[in-house]
C-alpha cells in the first residue's frame, strides 16, 4: 500500500516538475519571440570559459540571426512537448542541449568574473539544476499518465483492439 502511494506521489510530482519547466522554457521563447529588441549577442558576446571564442564566434552574421532564431524555436518546442506531455523526452533532450550551451557559455567557475548572469555562484547554477531536472525527465517520462501521450496510447490500443 505504501509502494503503490509512494509511486503514485512521485509520479504526481514528476509531472508537476514537468509542466513548470516547460512554462519556463515556453514563456521565455514566447517573450524574446514577440519581443522585436531581443537578441542573443550580449550574452554571447560576453561568454567566459573554454568555449569563449565559438560563442564569440555566434555573434557575427550570419550566425547571430540563425543562433536568435533557434534559439527562440527551441525554447518554444521545449515548452509545448513538457507541458503537453508528446514527445517530452526529445523535448527534455533539446532542454538538455539549450541548457549545456548557456551554463558553457557562462560557467560559473570560481575564477572567472561572473558577467552578465544572475547573482554569483561557484560551479553550480540555476542553468544547471535545471539541466539535471531535465535528464530527471528524459528518464522518467509522465506524458503517459498526464498528458497527449496518454490519449495516444489510448486511441492506439483501440486501433489495435479493431484490427483483430
Amino acid at each position: 500500500m505504501t509502494n503503490t502511494k509512494g509511486l503514485w506521489q512521485i509520479r504526481h510530482t514528476v509531472v508537476l516538475l514537468r509542466i513548470l519547466i516547460g512554462w519556463h522554457f515556453l514563456y521565455e521563447g514566447v517573450i524574446k519571440v514577440y519581443n522585436p529588441d531581443w537578441t542573443s549577442f550580449g550574452y554571447l558576446a560576453t561568454a567566459q570559459g573554454p568555449l569563449k571564442p565559438f560563442f564569440l564566434t555566434l555573434t557575427q552574421d550570419p550566425f547571430l540571426g540563425i543562433a536568435d532564431s533557434l534559439n527562440c524555436i527551441a525554447l518554444i518546442v521545449v515548452g509545448l512537448t513538457l507541458i503537453t506531455g508528446i514527445f517530452e523526452r526529445i523535448g527534455a533532450m533539446v532542454g538538455v542541449l539549450l541548457l549545456a550551451m548557456y551554463y558553457l557559455a557562462h560557467p560559473s567557475f570560481p575564477w572567472l568574473q561572473q558577467v552578465n548572469v544572475e547573482g554569483s555562484y561557484w560551479f553550480v547554477n540555476k542553468n544547471l539544476i535545471e539541466l539535471v531536472a531535465c535528464i530527471l525527465l528524459y528518464q522518467f517520462p509522465t506524458g503517459q499518465y498526464f498528458g497527449l501521450s496518454s490519449i495516444w496510447k489510448k486511441k492506439n490500443k483501440l486501433t489495435e483492439k479493431e484490427a483483430i
